[in-house]
Parts: structure tokens; sequence; C-alpha cells
């Protein structure tokens, strides 16, 4: 019945004119594994390369956990200092309890006013050296004690990829994720040093990202083999920090939420309206690429009217 409802709504045609109002660049949406909706601003969004901003933090997420299952990554509550030595050197003896686990949940305990001051940018972007300037930021928590958003917790998470697997993130996407799901028309960018930016450097189709959130619904598996485990991806998209309740929970580098039949749905969010989402229980994948900046939120609330209301 849920499935007959959404795609009554669907029918309609009413959502595409809401999409075009919201300055959305393309939509799809695909119920039990097939595409059941798919709405572009014009031919040209079909083949772009869109920035998918901070979406790009799902994919790092999606990475470390296949690194984890290879061995590359064996423990997630393993220190940072050993893969960062120079923690060991700074004054603040409580940097030396920062877990790869703590990254993921952005939960270092860092200064970092992204969702503040910084006006969602991270200040790192203007440094010569990315890994150096984030770990060089004074703490102002306990490591584990909160979540605060940190797109430098994400490039941190790239680096050690890199120093674990001996493969830049994009190498390794390539080589354990993308050649399975063909994506192969997408950009990654990288910082001065040559590692490719953890939170927020991706440009893919639209197409491509609806593969990945298809991947998540499918509990890693495509096309009858399995990328990456199950257990990662129910780990990694389980609820953990409570920061920012407009948006809803933080798993790890995955959002959570649930709709208001308390059903469990998570997404990867990019600002200016670039969403992946996944509801497991509706077997449903809803991907947008926009151009909402200013109103990130946009397409969220849009789907959630949908789920909710059934309108």
């Amino acid at each position: 019945m849920k499935h007959l409802l959404l795609l009554s709504h669907l029918n309609t045609g009413k959502l595409d004119v809401c999409l075009k109002k919201a300055k959305v660049h393309g939509c799809l949406i695909s119920i039990d594994n097939k595409l059941v909706y798919q709405f572009y601003k014009n031919k040209k969004m079909k083949t772009k390369q869109h920035k998918i901003n901070s979406c790009t933090k799902s994919v790092i997420s999606c990475l470390v956990g296949i690194a984890h299952d290879q061995g590359f990554i064996p423990d997630w509550n393993e220190p940072i200092s050993t893969y960062f030595p120079a923690i060991l050197e700074d004054p603040d003896t409580r940097k030396q309890l920062i877990t790869v686990d703590h990254l993921l949940q952005m939960s270092p305990g860092f200064d970092w006013p992204e969702m503040g001051d910084w006006g969602g940018w991270p200040s790192m972007i203007h440094s010569t050296n990315w890994v150096r300037y984030v770990l060089e930021r004074p703490l102002i928590a306990e490591p584990g004690q909160a979540m605060n958003y940190n797109s430098g917790c994400s490039h941190l998470l790239s680096a050690i990829l890199q120093k674990t697997a001996g493969l830049r993130a994009q190498e390794f996407a390539d080589r354990h994720l993308f050649a399975a799901l063909e994506i192969n028309d997408y950009m990654w960018h990288e910082d001065p040093q040559g590692v490719n930016i953890g939170g927020f450097g991706i440009h893919m189709t639209i197409e491509d990202m609806h593969k990945f959130g298809m991947l998540y619904l499918n509990n890693g598996i495509w096309k009858g083999k399995q990328l990456v485990s199950r257990e990662w991806i129910s780990r990694s998209t389980s609820p953990e920090h409570l920061t920012y309740g407009h948006f809803g929970p933080y798993g790890r580098h995955w959002w959570t939420s649930r709709t208001a039949a308390d059903e469990s749905y998570y997404f990867a969010m990019g600002l200016g309206g670039q969403y992946i989402l996944v509801f497991p229980e509706r077997q449903t994948v809803v991907t947008f690429a926009s151009d909402t900046y200013g109103d990130t939120m946009r397409p969220l609330h849009i789907v959630r009217q949908m789920i909710d209301q059934e309108v």
C-alpha cells in the first residue's frame, strides 16, 4: 500500500512542477530495484558531472568500510596517532585518544565551526597542508563526547586510506567499488599533497549517485557480488549522535532519520541540495542533484512531505 500511494503521487505530475520550482537539476526514484521516476531540468543534466559536495563523505565511509573488510584498517578503535605520529608531539595529550571511529562519527573534539562561523566551508581549504591543519586544531571537547560537523575528519579518513592501502582514495574506489558499479564518468579533486578530498571532492552523474544508493539498499551486493559488507552498511547507517535536530542523528558519515510512521531511513547530504536517500523498509532510493544553495534542505523537505504525508 505504501508503494501504491507513493506511485500514485508520482503519476500525478505534481512532483515535476514541484522540482522545477525548487531548482532541482535531476531526481531519480527507484522502488524494489526498479526505476519508477526520473526528472531532469534539461537534457544536459542527465550527463552532467554534478558537484555532490558532502555526499562525498558517504563514499569515503563506504571505502573505509571496504578497507576494513579487506584488512587494511583492522581496528576501528586504533588511535589515529598510528597514522599521524606528529600527534604524539602535540602538547594536548588528549589527541592521542582520538580513534578512527571518532573520525567516522565526527566526534574527535576539534574546534571546528563549519556549521557556524565558517559558514559551511572548512578553513582548511586555504591552508597549504590540509591534514596538518586538521591535526593542529585545538580540542574543545573530549574525544568521543559529541558529534560536531567536520569535513576535516573525512579528509583524515581519506589520508588514512591512502596510507594503509597504498592507493589514493580515487584509485582504491576504481579498483574496489566504482569498476563494479560501472562508474567511470567522474572527477575527484585533491589537496595540495595529492590526497583526494574526503569531505566534498567528487563530481559525478546523478545516475551514478543513484547506483551508490542502490548498492546500500541491497546491503552491499551489486550484480551478485558483495562489494562492501552488510555489517558495515548496518553499522555506518545506524544513529550515534544527535547534534543537529533538523537533520537527524548522525551515524558514521551518513545522516539518519525516521518517517512519521516510525520507519528508519538514512541519507547522504551535500550542500546545495545533493541527496542520496535510502528507505530500507520501503525498498526505495531517492537521489537529487540540485542548485538550492541557501536552502540545502529543500529537496529533503519535498521527500519528507511525500513519505510522511503521502500527498
